[in-house]
Order: C-alpha cells, then structure tokens, then sequence
C-alpha cells in the first residue's frame, strides 16, 4: 500500500501517454495509479503489460491482477493464452 501512496503522485505528475510494464510485481502500483487517474479523467495512458517469457505454463500473479485494469496483457507461450483478455505474441 505504501508503494501506492508513492507511485501515484509520479504518475499523476507525468501524466504518460504510454506505460509498459512486465513480471515483476513492483509494477502493480504503476498500473493502478495510471487506471485510477483513468477513472478520475486527469489523463488517459495506454497500460500494456508483458509477461516475463521465464513464465511457461500460467500467469503470474501480477498478470492476473492486471489483465482486467491494463489496455493489453501480452504473453509469449501459447499455453498462457487465456480467451478473456490476453493476447498471445508468437515469436518472429
């Protein structure tokens, strides 16, 4: 809750157009703080989160909190695709 109270005021601050984020759950509070200014009108930023390819066979925890707050939860596996929200990348 404390990264939160501190992440908020730097995004509500910048006020980005574009957040891009991956695995690690330091990221949550970036992501929530931007939906919330979303919510509140102050400024409207694209939120895509990837997920870290050393996840195989399921989403993180972070992935699974966020696929329902971000604009696109992209995956690496086929395995990791999930009708509801997520977006499997194969790769090129």
């Amino acid at each position: 809750m404390a990264s939160l109270f501190g992440s908020f005021p730097l995004v509500w601050r910048e006020k980005p157009e574009q957040i891009l984020v991956n695995g690690p759950g330091s990221c949550v509070p970036i992501c929530v703080s931007a939906f919330l200014l979303k919510v509140l009108g102050v400024c409207d930023p694209t939120v895509v989160y990837v997920e870290s390819i050393c996840r195989v066979s399921s989403l993180s925890l972070s992935a699974k909190l966020l696929r329902y707050i971000v604009d696109a939860c992209m995956v690496q596996w086929p395995e990791q695709k999930d009708a509801r929200l997520v977006v499997f990348v194969p790769p090129s």
